[in-house]
């Protein structure tokens, strides 16, 4: 009798575990495929982390998974090329500075800018085209574009910007787009992909666009300098009243560290 229970406890801790065992497996396999799989649905934040000044940051998605969508963060990690860029919704008066110092330092940048903007600044836009600058797609009315599934809405943020681009200029709008605030979404990304665009992220960024809390020089400075790194997209917003200040001296210390400037088309 004692051996035939002994033998049921037995078999009834074997059938136990195989139960943990499977359930564990079926956790693990349910976890991992909500990981791997990204869907229309799915919103996304880009977002960067810095874990050794001098090098570049790992997004939270890949060069190699962006690079399927024709889609980018960062250049070659062997070249000390940087790619300035910068971010406006609205113009708050610092853009002509900016656009002299560039003009000083002989540097082209690509502006990211939304029907706003093109529509209240025709005349800053047409100095950007005519001193060598890219004018990309920031979208028309500065949406959440990670909630836009429908391709017809989709396709009319982006083509709308360019009509306006065209009118003013006379030009073809450079296929260059950044999702606004970065929030894109698997779908996103095909869907620009397919309109011919490439989708433009960045490496390099801080916290420079409240009007209200603009940052120090030195914060400016603390941010910037420590973190360049070869192959960056620096994104700076032309709101910044810092940024139009230190622009000179940045631009000064950065070429100091031996980098030189490019355009994101040659990207």
């Amino acid at each position: 009798m004692y051996i035939i229970i002994k033998g049921k406890k037995v078999l009834s801790a074997l059938f136990l575990c195989v139960l943990v065992v499977a359930a564990s497996i079926a956790t693990v396999a349910y976890i991992a495929g909500a990981t791997n799989v990204t869907t229309s649905t799915d919103n996304t934040n880009w977002g960067l982390s810095f874990r050794q000044p001098g090098k570049a940051p790992e997004g939270n998605a890949s060069a190699e998974y962006l690079s399927q969508y024709n889609s980018f963060y960062v250049g070659n990690p062997d070249k000390k090329i940087i790619y300035l860029t910068f971010d406006a919704g609205y113009e708050n008066g610092y853009t002509p500075t900016i656009l002299d110092v560039l003009k000083k330092h002989n540097v082209k940048a690509a502006f990211f800018l939304v029907g706003n903007y093109l529509n209240k600044n025709p005349e800053l836009v047409k100095r950007m085209c005519d001193e060598g600058h890219l004018v990309g797609n920031h979208t028309f009315n500065h949406p959440d574009m990670s909630k836009i599934i429908n391709r017809e809405k989709f396709v009319q943020e982006l083509q709308s910007l360019e009509e306006l681009y065209k009118q003013i200029t006379g030009k073809e709008m450079p296929k260059l787009y950044r999702p606004p605030q970065g929030k894109y979404s698997e779908s996103n990304l095909k869907m620009a992909k397919e309109l011919g665009y490439k989708t433009v992220f960045w490496s390099l960024a801080y916290v420079d666009w409240y009007d209200d809390k603009q940052p120090t020089r030195e914060q400016a400075f603390e941010k910037l300098l420590p973190r360049i790194h070869p192959g960056a997209v620096v994104l700076l917003h032309s709101t910044s009243k810092t940024n139009a200040e230190i622009l000179d001296e940045l631009l000064t210390k950065w070429k100091s560290k031996g980098y030189t400037f490019s355009t994101l088309d040659k990207l």
